[in-house]
């Protein structure tokens, strides 16, 4: 379940300077060897050690095969590439000098397959929070599944799942972009 905060957008200059959106709340970061453990405790073959030393050996090479120039995919993730940050445009091809006119390089990475923004709608279920005397709650009871919203607007429901789940129905939208808005926590 994806919980989500509304926010305010507060930049005066915005065109939807005043209006809301959902944000989503991040519960926790998980390090490498939290993903391991986890990887592990699913009922592989593979003990938590051995999966880290995978892990960690895959994240050096795709930076050794990054800085080669690669792109690298991985299915059902991402693919990860680099980028130039350039710092100033430069008048000519002769004006161009890398100490000048480049910050750095920074890492990308796109999504592929089931990680991709059209497989991850299908399968979210969206739920309010609050921040109440400075702890998160979910409002409502909890969801056990898939969730559709009623077609007539409920204000007391904000649950939603965003697409069909299991039961194959079709999917409704109730995210997007905001417009390039903010916001201030």
């Amino acid at each position: 379940m994806v919980r989500y905060i509304l926010k305010q957008i507060k930049i005066s200059s915005s065109r939807a300077y005043g209006k809301w959106f959902a944000k989503n709340v991040v519960e926790e970061t998980i390090d490498l060897d939290g993903l391991a453990g986890h990887m592990s405790s699913h009922n592989s073959v593979y003990s938590k050690g051995v999966i880290k030393g995978l892990l960690t050996d895959m994240i050096g090479c795709i930076k050794e095969l990054l800085l080669e120039g690669k792109n690298v995919k991985i299915d059902d993730l991402a693919i990860f590439s680099l980028g130039i940050k350039n710092k100033l445009t430069a008048d000519t091809e002769e004006a161009f000098a890398v100490t000048k006119n480049i910050e750095g390089v920074k890492l990308r990475a796109r999504a592929t397959g089931e990680l991709m923004s059209k497989s991850l709608k299908l399968e979210a279920t969206l739920r309010r929070a609050r921040y109440v005397d400075g702890k998160l709650t979910t409002d409502g009871s909890q969801n056990t599944g898939p969730t559709q919203e009623n077609s007539t607007p409920n204000p007391g429901n904000d649950n939603v799942n965003t697409g069909g789940g299991n039961q194959g129905e079709g999917g409704q939208n109730d995210g997007g972009s905001t417009g390039g808005g903010g916001g201030q926590n």
